[in-house]
């Protein structure tokens, strides 16, 4: 653990204090979906559907929508007001409901949050349409327009004397949603860390979006980037260990670790093996700039390297091309050549020796997808990020999903996997925003560590379970 006051641990709901360091463990929990669903067939249809929609709506320069998968709590106002909402490192803007509310086409989405009491948000401060914060909502407008629109009067926007006036409502869209929302400050409590002035957005009616949403990326209305100005302790770093999971309901889930701030980099695990971190640069996104866009050099299956197209080794002034680290998406979205020629080579290995499961493939929205005689033949999957030897070899378990299946009516259920990547479409469509996605699940039991002071992207492979615990044995 580090001992200098300037470095500090942030995990998501218990918290220790020592002489020499502090840090809060907060977690972010596992939800399969948004909605309910009966079967595994639904469930990774509806996932796979909704990956690809949230990948073609990057191309019409709107943010990602917010994550299905991990959700964190905190406190908010001086009642300590929980709220639970989605991380999402693919938009800039905390927000969540407030009564009273309305969504439109929400039926049958679930919501782990309820809307905050008028009580509480009467409590809380309104920004004014001069502050900056007002001016990132509507995308930059100038003061003097958010004060007019605000109603102000001439005289005071002549004298710049509009700061009684307040932000106007804006709207922000996602990726299969959106909402009206106006800015409010309030105090932000994360354990025992307490953040005064904390802006976020309050909304009152949505379209698709029952719940709240935490925006980690890299705009200034951010959760990091409002803890790097009110918490500046804290440096501006953030990751996240995400506990593996699977399409199994039953299955028992276990919270993932989200850490605020600087640790060492280096630890030893069990067998004195030491975790090292591998980056790569984050790239500028001049249209996106909230984005975490990194390059792809390639990806292998098994010893034989596919050279990723030129968009997804950088990004052009258009704001067209890189890879897109997001939490929010599930599955990894690929353009459709550079996809083709990783299923052709996939497909070679394993479909020599195990059926293509046509119908599964039709259920699930994946492809493709084998009755398994032989799971030994799958071969290793290793993704080649852009800055010198910045390989990341994925276990089996992020590409490839196994499952019993017994939807044919036999008495007997068969064993079926299949590769967890999706077509994101032809290149020559993918104009206006990011030629590729990392979801959230190719990055299971990987720490993912977002450095905004070196403007990188790092992974170590982790037991992210085993952190989370390790984390809550060292708070005795």
């Amino acid at each position: 653990m580090p001992s200098s006051p300037l470095l500090f641990l942030f995990f998501l709901l218990l918290s220790i204090s020592r002489p020499s360091c502090q840090f809060t463990l907060l977690p972010l929990t596992h939800s399969l979906s948004k909605t309910h669903f009966n079967t595994t067939h639904h469930l990774l249809k509806s996932t796979s559907a909704r990956s690809h929609a949230r990948f073609r709506r990057h191309q019409l320069s709107l943010p990602l929508s917010p994550g299905t998968d991990y959700t964190l709590s905190f406190n908010l106002g001086p009642q300590a007001q929980p709220i639970t909402l989605y991380m999402d490192t693919g938009s800039d803007l905390v927000w969540f409901p407030c009564a009273p509310f309305k969504c439109i086409l929400c039926e049958g989405k679930s919501n782990p949050s309820s809307p905050t009491s008028p009580t509480n948000i009467s409590r809380s401060v309104a920004v004014s349409c001069k502050s900056p914060s007002c001016s990132a909502a509507h995308n930059s407008i100038p003061s003097s327009d958010l004060c007019a629109m605000a109603r102000c009067p001439l005289e005071s926007i002549e004298t710049s004397d509009c700061a009684s006036f307040l932000c106007p409502p804006f709207y922000y869209a996602y990726g299969d949603g959106s909402l009206i929302a106006r800015l409010y400050r309030d105090t932000l409590s994360l354990s025992s860390l307490f953040l005064k002035n904390f802006t976020f957005g309050c909304a009152h009616t949505t379209l698709a979006e029952p719940t709240g949403v935490a925006g980690f990326g890299r705009g200034s209305l951010s959760l990091p980037a409002q803890l790097a100005t009110l918490a500046p302790q804290l440096g501006n770093r953030f990751s996240y260990c995400l506990v593996s999971h699977s399409f199994d309901s039953e299955r028992v889930r276990r919270p993932s670790p989200l850490i605020l701030g600087h640790y060492h980099e280096k630890e030893k695990i069990s067998g004195g093996e030491m975790v090292e971190f591998v980056y790569t640069p984050m790239l500028e996104n001049p249209k996106h700039p909230y984005f975490y866009c990194v390059g792809l050099d390639g990806i292998s299956v098994g010893k034989r390297i596919i050279p990723a197209p030129e968009m997804l080794r950088r990004v052009d002034r258009r704001g067209d091309g890189g890879v897109v680290v997001d939490s929010g998406t599930t599955f990894t979205m690929l353009p459709a050549g550079f996809y083709d020629s990783v299923v052709k080579e996939f497909d070679r290995r394993v479909g020599r020796v195990n059926e293509r499961a046509r119908v599964i493939e039709e259920k699930t929205g994946l492809a493709p997808c084998y009755y398994l005689k032989e799971a030994k033949e799958v071969p290793p999957v290793t993704l080649w990020f852009a800055g010198g030897n910045s390989s990341v070899v994925l276990p089996k378990k992020n590409y490839f999903y196994e499952f019993l299946d017994g939807s044919d009516g036999g008495n007997r259920k068969r064993r079926v996997g299949c590769l967890m990547l999706m077509n994101g479409g032809d290149e020559s469509e993918l104009s206006g925003g990011p030629g590729a996605t990392l979801g959230n699940y190719q990055q299971q039991g990987f720490e993912v560590v977002y450095d905004l002071e070196e403007k990188r992207v790092g992974f170590a492979r982790r037991q992210c379970a085993s952190l989370w615990e390790k984390l809550n044995r060292d708070r005795n």
